[in-house]
Parts: structure tokens; sequence; C-alpha cells
């Protein structure tokens, strides 16, 4: 649900409905700050057990949005480990192979570029998978006639197991794209804080206390939970995945030369 919204949208949600809720509280809190003072007690512990949960929630919330994200930028390494790899190995195959496989692997490494700046489950993003596979049913081709041209030697055997190391990141790649934190646990986070930043500024409100502590408080909670949710949006928030390993690989291509067949 939150995964769909825009960057400005979000932003717009959480801070209405965080601040809003710190807002609503602190009013309801001064038209009711007659109340018994055993009764501004309850409310405040309540008010501090809700803080204490929230605290928990969010915490949770944070530390499986940079669980995810560390797993995305770590796949995108491994992503171009495995790319430069297979691309070392293609020198060692002989031609005619060698040449079609490097010119393959380039093509691919700008696929797998493409895939970090596109929003997961969307057409373009289906569609630079599908590319990514198509690049991979050939190469593997090639690999294939390589081993059968020359099966007793060793190139052609590490370059295809490479391969499959290469092929096998990719899933891993786009599963973990598609891997988001659960929406029970971002919807529970908002209706937690929404009621602890209620009861803050209901307890506040009694006790005849200024706006700006509550919206304070709500602004840094609101913060928090944009930072969790932005980790889990690659390619669609402010904090991106980056991709220096593949534009490095990429780089690098250009530059290298091919060296001249082995006999």
């Amino acid at each position: 649900m939150f995964f769909s919204l825009s960057t400005p949208i979000l932003v717009l949600v959480l801070t209405v409905i965080i601040m809003g809720s710190a807002v609503a509280g602190l009013l309801v809190g001064r038209s009711h700050g007659h109340r018994e003072s055993n009764e501004r007690e309850f409310f405040s512990v309540l008010q501090g057990t809700l803080l204490g949960f929230m605290a928990l929630i969010l915490a949770f919330g944070l530390s499986l949005a940079l669980g995810r994200y560390e797993s995305r930028r770590v796949a995108v390494v491994d992503d171009a480990n495995t790319i430069g790899t297979t691309y070392l190995r293609a020198q060692t195959l002989p031609e005619p192979f060698r040449s079609e496989a490097m010119a393959l692997l380039v093509r691919y490494t700008d696929s797998e570029s493409d895939l970090t700046v596109a929003r997961p489950g969307s057409d373009a993003s289906r569609e630079i998978v599908a590319q990514g596979s198509a690049l991979q049913g050939r190469l593997w081709a090639l690999a294939t006639e390589a081993v059968q041209a020359q099966p007793q030697a060793t190139a052609p055997r590490l370059y295809e197991e490479s391969l499959n190391d290469m092929i096998d990141q990719q899933t891993v790649r786009v599963a973990g794209l598609s891997n988001h934190v659960p929406g029970e646990v971002l919807l529970l986070e908002v209706i937690g804080a929404a009621a602890a930043m209620f009861l803050l500024g209901l307890h506040l409100g009694a006790l005849g206390r200024s706006f700006l502590p509550v919206l304070l408080a709500a602004a840094l909670v609101t913060m928090l939970m944009f930072v969790t949710f932005d980790l889990d949006r690659p390619t669609r928030g402010f904090i991106e995945i980056p991709d220096s390993a593949l534009q490095t690989l990429r780089s690098s291509m250009d530059q290298q030369p091919v060296p001249d067949a082995p006999d």
C-alpha cells in the first residue's frame, strides 16, 4: 500500500496522520484541562506505555528496512563481481565464441545498470529482466557450444561455471528488489505512532503546555518513519541503491583490450 505512493504523497500522508494526531490530542487535552489529577495521571501512564511501544515498533521496522536495503546494496556488488568474472573468463574462450560472448556481456551489464533505476514490478522492470534473460539464454548457448567444441579444455568449463553464478545472482537481485517490509508492520507503526502522539498531546494539553514540544516530537517521529519507508522503496525515494560497482565495471569493459585467443 505505502510502496505505491509517490514520495510527496507519502510525506504528506505521514505528516497529516502523525502531526494531526498530536494536535488533536493537544486540543482535546486543553478542553478537558479541569479533570482530576488522578485522571491526568492515568493518561500520563498510558501515554508513557504507548510511547515505549511506539519506540519498539519503530526500531523493529527500521531494522527490517535497513536489513533489506543492505541486502539490495550487496546484491548489486555481487552482480557486478559475477559479471566481471564471467567477462574475464570469456576472454579465454576460442573464437568465435570469445568476441560474441564479450559483446553480449557488455549489453548485459547495461541491462543490469538499467535495473537499478527501474521501479520493481513495473512494465519497464519486467522488460529489463526479460532482456537480461534473453541475453543469458544466448550466453549459455555459447557456453554449451564452447564446451562441446573443446570438451577437454579448462577455459570453457570455468566460463560456464561463472556464467551460472551470474545467472543465479540476477535472480537474487530481482527477488531482493521485491522483498519489502510487510505492510502489516508498517501499518502498525503508523497506528501506534498516531495513538502515542495523540496521548502525548492529550497529556501536555491537560497540563496547559504549548504546541511547540508536541509539534517537535511529532516532526521527529514523522521523519523517522519516512526514513524507514524510504529505505524500503528502491528507486522510488531519496535513499537510492548505489550502482557504482556496475558503472565501474562498464567503464573497465570499454578500456580493457581484448587479448589474443589462446592456442
